[in-house]
């Protein structure tokens, strides 16, 4: 199998390179396909997702390159759809379903901003509950099919990122697991497929990549398809994790 990814964000969201460079990377590297998955546009907090200009240059580019590559280069045009995304994910190739706020008190709260802003979060909303905070983070992730139309569920348990070696929570309670498995069989049963994401591994924040070993088991016992995902946000890291952890999954789409 040739290596793909997709899940790759440009510097019309928060990421480093143009699509033009992250295209002529993937050429390189020998990939079959690139996904291009720019963050959707969020009103209540623009400080990393594309603007509404911006969404539409980002299609029109992507659907150039399309034409520029073929068939050298399979290209898709995707969105990364936050659950509190205001436009509809209409007019792309595919879509990936993420959650990476929560609504509470009147608030959108950021699951994964850094690990002092989380702890805030959980200190501050949920009593220091962490395990409220993860029962309300997997009860958006269930309904994020329905509501993004997704065709694959974004790093799973991304909560669990400033979490290595359970320095904040344990992943093994069993409120925590509960939580995770039902949406987990919720979301297996409407048919989406789930990313292995190497993102925070590039980043140095993970040894492995969302999701954990015992839910990408989970995963595998309910017959999930499974897709590989860097997250790339530079071009050096498109392909971060690939050898690894890309023969756990499937083709790309």
């Amino acid at each position: 199998m040739k290596p793909y990814n997709l899940h790759t964000h440009t510097t019309f969201c928060d990421g480093d390179n143009t699509p033009e460079e992250l295209a002529a990377a993937a050429l390189a590297a020998g990939c079959e396909t690139l996904g291009f998955s720019g963050h959707s546009h969020t009103g209540f907090d623009e400080r990393y997702c594309m603007s509404l200009a911006g969404t539409r240059e980002y299609k029109e580019r992507v659907r150039r390159l399309q034409a520029e590559y073929a068939p050298r280069l399979r290209i898709l045009l995707g969105i990364e759809q936050d659950y509190y995304s205001e436009l509809p994910a209409e007019g792309y190739d595919f879509v990936i379903g993420s959650v990476h706020y929560l609504y509470r008190h009147g608030e959108y709260l950021p699951v994964d901003e850094d690990p002092q802003w989380q702890q805030g979060i959980v200190a501050d909303h949920y009593g220091g509950d962490y395990y409220g905070f993860a029962e309300d983070y997997f009860a958006t992730l269930a309904d994020v099919h329905r509501r993004t139309g997704c065709h694959i569920v974004g790093h799973f348990d991304l909560i669990a990122k400033f979490n290595e070696g359970g320095v904040l929570f344990d992943e093994a309670h069993p409120r925590y697991r509960a939580a995770a498995l039902a949406a987990l069989d919720r979301l297996a049963g409407e048919g989406v497929a789930f990313e292995v994401n190497t993102g925070a591994v590039a980043k140095g924040w993970r040894t492995q990549p969302y999701p954990a070993d015992w839910l990408l088991q989970a995963m595998r016992d309910r017959g999930a398809r499974l897709v590989f995902s860097s997250d790339c946000h530079k071009a050096d890291q498109l392909l971060a994790g690939w050898e690894t952890w890309g023969p756990l999954c499937g083709p790309s789409l």
